[in-house]
């Protein structure tokens, strides 16, 4: 039984968990701020402080010891000559951590680790809030293709029809279309009187 025994597991074996957390020390000490979930920030946070005041102290053991858990050595030549004095009036609470939205694929929980005077640092970048597409419209079926087919048909002969009409050209043609009608519908009109005329 694991009564009482502190720290994450991360679902991992000993070694494989003190690689991720030497690993992510040494990016963390490297570019001044990652982004990881939140419970592997809160557990590198203490790691990377006692770096950060083992830079601090900036005598031979300390770097020695800065060695043993930090892979690059560039980062610990980072740490004693840059780090350490940039925090010597501070001390402790060097780093800070900024929860941000979680991630999509799994929803864990997402942290930004920095240190608290990140040189020219731009505001922590939170994402933006992501909405779902509309829904795409729903696929015709057969009988609405049907009379989508049938609707077209019938547009296409009206067209047809149109086309057929003869439309004149001239003024001359335009003035005897126009007689034309006007004959039409006297001779209806005197059709009709002489219907109602027959009647009575």
């Amino acid at each position: 039984m694991r009564h009482r025994v502190a720290g994450r597991h991360l679902g991992r074996d000993t070694a494989h968990r003190l690689s991720l957390y030497r690993n992510l020390v040494t990016d963390l000490l490297k570019y001044e701020r990652i982004t990881t979930t939140e419970a592997k920030a809160k557990e590198i946070r203490p790691m990377a402080e006692r770096i950060i005041t083992l830079g601090r102290r900036g005598d031979l053991h300390a770097r020695r010891q800065a060695m043993k858990f930090v892979f690059d050595p560039g980062v610990v030549k980072k740490v004693f000559d840059d780090l350490g004095p940039r925090m010597a009036s501070r001390p402790g609470g060097y780093l800070r951590i900024t929860g941000l939205e979680p991630r999509k694929g799994d929803g864990a929980k997402m942290a930004t680790i920095e240190l608290v005077d990140f040189v020219d640092a731009p505001p922590t970048p939170r994402p933006q809030r992501v909405t779902a597409a509309p829904s795409a419209p729903a696929r015709p079926t057969a009988g609405a293709a049907a009379a989508a087919a049938v609707a077209a048909e019938i547009e296409a002969s009206a067209v047809e029809a149109e086309a057929e009409v003869e439309v004149p050209e001239t003024v001359a043609e335009v003035e005897a279309a126009a007689d034309a009608v006007v004959e039409e519908a006297a001779s209806e009109a005197a059709a009709e009187d002489s219907e109602g005329s027959s009647e009575a």
